[in-house]
């Protein structure tokens, strides 16, 4: 293939276009193989035309990859797709869902910074905070899911983020992110919704105000129990930091199962309606069944 052909020109013009489609084709740059699906780079580390221009990538003085710890191809797309589909300027992607968490709060706060968590989340989370972020200094509080009223009696002058799921796991309990959002933001603090249960397909908390997005993409975004991986997605200026974090401690996410949440993506929509579908049908057969209560 000659070097004069660029690849740029038969990448998908996505100005406009609705969330089936980003699903599909977002974060895809077609190399100049001219590739219809997206390809997988397996590679550590990357070649450089000089001394000087290696050290102006690791120097982050111009773009370009530099160590698949943290700048992969494959990585790279899956981050900008997830992005589009959350409304985010950036996403960042982790090794699991439980990593992506960690990579939020170590690189969001500090020893001293106060958290408010929902009491409604996933057993590991909690671990996470008890166990862990206590130890390094990081007060945590829990607070009822849907307390508003409880949410904001709870916020301290110290107090950096409100983490909550919703719907949580595994109780599918809901708050209103919105008005969870002016809550948080009124005191100065920032909110953090694990949207793993809802995907962008169903819900985009940042739209709703919130400030930072996780996801166990081991779960709905993958969709078939095949691989591990999480994400984080936000406003650049955070999701700086939390790229400084996994080029330092490495929680990073492999180039295979980037490639498989991609593909994991481009059914999203349609097996997130079916799953609505099948869960409303079930409950209404359930309502008339005469042993169940509620």
């Amino acid at each position: 293939m000659s070097q004069e052909w660029d690849a740029g020109r038969l990448d998908s013009d996505l100005d406009g276009v609705a969330f089936d489609t980003l699903a599909v084709r977002a974060g895809q740059h077609r190399t100049p193989e001219g590739e219809h699906g997206d390809p997988m780079f397996f590679t550590s580390s990357y070649v450089f035309r000089t001394a000087a221009d290696a050290a102006a990538r690791f120097a982050g003085e111009v773009p370009g990859n530099v160590y698949s710890r943290y700048t992969n191809p494959t990585v790279r797309a899956f981050e900008e797709r997830i992005a589009a589909l959350e409304g985010a300027e950036q996403a960042v992607a982790t090794a699991t869902g439980m990593a992506a968490i960690m990579a939020v709060v170590m690189s969001l706060c500090s020893a001293g910074d106060h958290v408010l968590v929902s009491r409604s989340v996933f057993g590991s989370t909690i671990s996470l905070f008890e166990k862990y972020f206590k130890r390094f200094g990081i007060e945590v509080d829990y607070v009822p899911l849907a307390d508003l009223s409880g949410w904001d009696a709870a916020i301290k002058a110290n107090t950096k983020l409100l983490f909550v799921e919703s719907p949580s796991n595994p109780l599918a309990e809901l708050v209103d992110i919105a008005a969870l959002s002016e809550v948080a933001h009124a005191k100065g603090a920032m909110l953090v919704v694990d949207n793993c249960f809802c995907t962008p397909a169903l819900q985009q908390p940042l739209k709703l105000g919130a400030d930072v997005v996780v996801h166990s993409a081991t779960k709905f975004i993958d969709g078939q129990g095949r691989c591990m991986g999480g994400v984080v997605a936000g406003r650049a200026e955070q999701m700086k930091e939390v790229v400084g974090f996994l080029r330092t401690a490495g929680p990073t996410l492999s180039p295979f199962n980037a490639w498989i949440f991609l593909k994991g993506l481009e059914t999203l929509s349609l097996r997130m309606k079916a799953h609505c579908a099948n869960a409303q049908a079930l409950a209404e057969w359930l309502e008339q069944q005469d042993g169940i209560e509620k």
